[in-house]
């Protein structure tokens, strides 16, 4: 008899590609286990949508910021608004693994997740490459992407480490917009409120389910 309470956990492994229902007339996203990345800049909106998505799925859902890990680190936190340099590069690096070991972890568990991060389109071996690699080859990568002008009223609403220049939040904009033609859905949520946004979403996962993205 097992008395300290220790229960055995399936180990996690790399997220397979997600299966579509044998009869796609009855596909409900909100009771499929996936994996997905949802990829914008700040001021996006993405890890409100990626929360109340999260919140308001029929099974088991896990939300994993990006943000909300990095910052883990008290002592010793590479803030890149001080400076981009290789401890940051390095504390971002250690973040996305570290999300991507959750991720894995939840699925092996039957937990579905949605993960969150600012992902740029000119950096592939770092950015989906990496996410690829430390999740697997199932994660729905997503991008929400308003305009600039929406983008840089909700940063101006941020507080904390997490709200950036005017002149940045343009920069990764800019910078945001290469996923355009990329192949990947992109939700433009310009005009939407977050339970729009999310119910959009789900529209998006579905159809990745049914033919997932080639990226």
């Amino acid at each position: 008899m097992n008395t300290t309470g220790h229960i055995q956990l399936p180990p996690g492994g790399p997220v397979p590609l997600p299966h579509p229902p044998a009869d796609p007339s009855v596909a409900d996203v909100s009771q499929a286990a996936v994996a997905v990345l949802l990829i914008g800049p700040a001021g996006a909106g993405k890890t409100t949508v990626a929360r109340h998505w999260a919140d308001r799925r029929r099974v088991p859902t896990a939300h994993i910021s990006l943000d909300d890990v990095r910052e883990w680190v008290r002592s010793g936190f590479a803030n890149p608004q001080s400076g981009w340099n290789e401890n940051s590069e390095a504390q971002y690096r250690l973040a996305r693994r570290t999300c991507g070991f959750a991720a894995r972890n939840f699925l092996a568990n039957g937990i579905s997740c949605i993960l969150d991060d600012a992902v740029f389109p000119d950096r592939p071996v770092v950015g989906l490459g990496g996410w690829k690699r430390h999740v697997g080859p199932g994660l729905l990568p997503v991008v929400v992407l308003p305009g600039l002008e929406i983008v840089l009223e909700r940063n101006a609403a941020r507080s904390g480490n997490r709200r950036l220049s005017d002149e940045e939040v343009a920069r990764i904009h800019g910078r945001m917009a290469g996923w355009y033609g990329s192949g990947l859905p992109i939700i433009d949520n310009s005009t939407y409120d977050v339970e729009t946004t999310a119910r959009m979403l789900d529209e998006v996962v579905t159809r990745s389910i049914a033919s997932p993205p080639s990226w």
